[in-house]
């Protein structure tokens, strides 16, 4: 029936039938035409170009292993692995959640410094108006403008606590400081409940004199019930999916253990190098994306991700030092938290020898005591070489500035000193990536 019908279309339109095939001959002739043409202008003007791609080729294959991108962004690794004579520069993210741009505000003042890159970031449980305060506040900082160095993450993302929606935003957060500055050699991630415990020009005179390749992680290899209890279950992080803030959600079911890899636990607070954070965001072998697909469904990934792919890496495993730089008090038995920390805490903290500790109630009066006997801070921020102003009749010396390479050490950088050389003994570092007891 259907062939009836086209056979009538054809009988009352015989015309316009053969009419519509008159324009495919000319046209694939011109067709034909217009791409011999194209062609031989392409191998004419790139003749030469094709000719030296062909030599490049031929050396490729008598040397492919020298011209691998691997075998290039290795190289440039190593290369970066010896200390440089210019002073160290910190980036430094400091992350917070409702109600807390007042804290991370003071402890940004805490640790600027002109030499280093901050970025904050305010999570989307933030009403819109404390996160555009806060990024307002920053904008109209004198300092902040004028050195161009602090900027506040535009995309606020849902942050689950000890969801992977946390590894995420960290990645994010280093990403964007890697694309806008070349400028920095270790990564520090900080919270709204963080603060140092030595100023920067302490920090900036130790790290001065160390490796640029040596990384700060606290990290243990997970075995025994905590491998049966944090890496069999299965959890779904809701940040991922809602809009709204929730607990992670565990599944019944539970999966077997990686055999490719090993897993390593530890702190989520860390200082790493700066090729060790871009291999992670490369990640030219895949393995840190293989690492983190796998702590998508991770409880307590924070805790686990940056230590599995540095204890895991060849190229990064004798640069791990078992430690983050933080003094953390927990109660005994420990509890999920660690617990805050009070004036009663003060003289440990000092003796311990870290540059930071956590965690704070907002506004705690140690707080007021670290500003006034370890950080000598009486204006916005804790003063340095670099502050050069005047301090008569309560100016702000760091209204001024001078060159930002020069450091005044004091106290915090001998307690800091002494903490570094026991990490660099061997003893200690004999224990990097092994096995936890």
């Amino acid at each position: 029936m259907l062939k009836s019908m086209r056979k009538n279309a054809n009988a009352h339109h015989p015309v316009k039938y053969f009419v519509d095939r008159k324009w495919k001959f000319p046209f694939f002739v011109s067709l034909l035409v217009s791409v011999t043409l194209s062609t031989t202008a392409i191998f004419g003007l790139y003749s030469t170009s094709y000719e030296k791609d062909v030599q490049q080729f031929d050396v490729i294959t008598e040397e492919p292993n020298d011209y691998f991108v691997e075998s290039d962004l290795r190289r440039s690794l190593k290369s970066r692995n010896v200390s440089g004579s210019e002073p160290p520069r910190f980036a430094y993210l400091i992350s917070g959640t409702k109600g807390d741009s007042l804290r991370m505000m003071r402890t940004l003042q805490a640790v600027y410094h002109p030499r280093n890159q901050y970025i904050l970031h305010m999570d989307l449980e933030a009403s819109p108006r404390e996160r555009l305060n806060l990024t307002m506040v920053v904008k109209n900082d004198e300092t902040f403008r004028e050195v161009q160095n602090v900027r506040v993450m535009a995309q606020s993302n849902l942050v689950t606590y000890k969801g992977p929606t946390m590894i995420a935003c960290t990645l994010q957060a280093i990403a964007i400081l890697l694309k806008e500055s070349l400028n920095w050699d270790w990564f520090i991630n900080l919270s709204a409940s963080d603060y140092p415990l030595m100023t920067q020009d302490d920090l900036l005179q130790v790290f001065a004199n160390l490796s640029r390749n040596l990384n700060f992680i606290e990290h243990t290899q997970l075995s025994g019930w905590k491998l049966s209890q944090r890496a069999r279950p299965i959890i779904v992080d809701p940040g991922l999916y809602l809009s709204k803030k929730s607990d992670l959600a565990m599944t019944t079911q539970r999966r077997s253990l990686p055999t490719s890899f090993k897993l390593f636990t530890g702190s989520a607070w860390v200082v790493l190098t700066r090729s060790f954070v871009e291999y992670c965001i490369c990640g030219w072998d895949n393995f840190p994306r293989t690492v983190l697909m796998y702590y998508t469904n991770f409880v307590s990934s924070p805790e686990g991700y940056f230590h599995t792919v540095i204890c895991n890496t060849e190229e990064f495993q004798s640069t791990a030092l078992g430690h983050d730089l933080h003094y953390i008090a927990w109660d005994s038995p420990p509890k999920q938290h660690p617990r805050s920390l009070t004036m009663k805490d003060f003289s440990n903290m000092v003796n311990s020898g870290a540059a930071f500790a956590r965690k704070f109630r907002k506004d705690d009066p140690v707080l007021d005591k670290i500003d006034k006997e370890l950080l000598e801070r009486t204006n916005r921020f804790a003063p340095g070489a670099w502050c050069i102003g005047s301090s008569e009749n309560g100016n702000d010396p760091c209204s001024l500035r001078g060159d930002d390479s020069v450091f005044r050490p004091g106290p915090g950088a001998m307690r800091l000193q002494k903490l570094t050389e026991e990490l660099l003994s061997e003893d200690f570092r004999s224990k990097q990536c092994s096995a936890g007891k």
